[in-house]
């Protein structure tokens, strides 16, 4: 029996937060691999959001999302036939597959997952792409040394929550910024914060002086605009500035505001450094077994927020993104 393949196309350039119109929804049946391809059926995708900017047809780190192609996006699925020499039917694997149930492709950026050893899910959030992020971007970027305070925004989210965990285990303070109490709760009962910080009921800047009386020596931005602001005005000497993401402007349809207070990095000889984990492919390896060697003992919980509906329900999931409903890493299950 021949499969149909449901895919999200780009119809049109958003602006502002995506609207259903911007999507093409396309039914087309699912082809056969040719000599060195492979045919995977989608299980989770991926919901990041970086993914906003790659609607964007703007100068950035990867080529925007050209309209009329399938939607960019991680997902983790089963190979179900091959003709390619490294990759067998009943594979898992992982790879940039799109928003949609079933991807050809040649092999290249795809990778060998086991379900036995963590839940796929898992393979989209601690021990893939944003576990890669977190990791690289505190370490590499960060560079906290014990005893210093680590400040992270959107920190229930899927990186930040990664970061306090990993900073934690290096022998920081760690901070974490969070809208919401239910959010704030889990990062200090659960994922072992030091404090944290609900922007949608607290003054930011008074709480920071609260929880970091000594100033942030390294802070993780995942949300730019006034959280970004109000750290700076906190530094401590020689300070490094993880620039990670900026969800709060990722939907303006103004200018990205930038910060006001960037004087602050002078006076406090600090650094801002943008981070991008597809820099660091080569140093995937590395991160995963520290990633994972902590999480088999138990040091780091991975926290995902699955969301059952099939590819049908991509749109409505990836506004929780930008809504601030999702804890953890944000998937889309699209089969069994």
């Amino acid at each position: 029996m021949s499969r149909i393949n449901h895919q999200f196309r780009l119809a049109a350039r958003p602006v502002g937060l995506p609207r259903p119109s911007d999507w093409d929804r396309v039914e087309e049946p699912v082809g056969e691999p040719g000599d060195g391809e492979l045919l995977v059926q989608n299980l989770y995708l991926s919901l990041d959001p970086a993914m906003r900017g790659w609607m964007n047809d703007a100068k950035s780190y990867i080529a925007p999302v050209k309209i009329g192609a399938v939607m960019r996006a991680v997902a983790v699925g089963r190979v179900i036939a091959s003709r390619h020499e490294g990759f067998a039917v009943g594979d898992h694997v992982t790879g940039m597959f799109g928003v949609q149930e079933y991807a050809l492709s040649d092999g290249r950026g795809v990778t060998k997952v086991d379900p036995a050893l963590a839940p796929l899910p898992m393979y989209l959030g601690t021990l893939g792409g944003t576990g890669m992020t977190a990791y690289f971007g505190l370490t590499d970027v960060g560079r906290p040394q014990p005893g210093q305070t680590v400040v992270v925004s959107g920190a229930a989210g899927a990186v930040g929550s990664v970061v306090g965990q990993v900073a934690k285990i290096l022998g920081c303070r760690v901070v974490g910024i969070a809208g919401g109490e239910a959010k704030c709760r889990m990062l200090e009962d659960e994922l072992g914060f030091d404090a944290a910080i609900d922007y949608k009921t607290q003054d930011v800047r008074k709480a920071l002086r609260e929880a970091a009386p000594d100033g942030v020596d390294v802070y993780f931005d995942n949300v730019g605009g006034d959280i970004l602001d109000a750290v700076l005005t906190r530094l401590a000497r020689g300070a490094r500035i993880v620039i990670c993401g900026a969800i709060s402007q990722y939907n303006n349809v103004e200018s990205v505001k930038g910060p006001a207070n960037y004087m602050s990095l002078l006076v406090n000889r600090a650094s801002m450094t943008g981070m991008v984990v597809f820099d660091y492919a080569d140093r995937f390896g590395e991160g995963i077994a520290r990633l994972a060697e902590w999480l088999a003992e138990g040091r780091i919980r991975s926290v995902e927020d699955v969301v059952e509906g099939g590819v049908e329900a991509f749109h409505d999931t990836l506004l929780r993104l930008f809504r601030g409903e999702n804890t953890g890493k944000l998937v889309l299950k699209i089969a069994d």
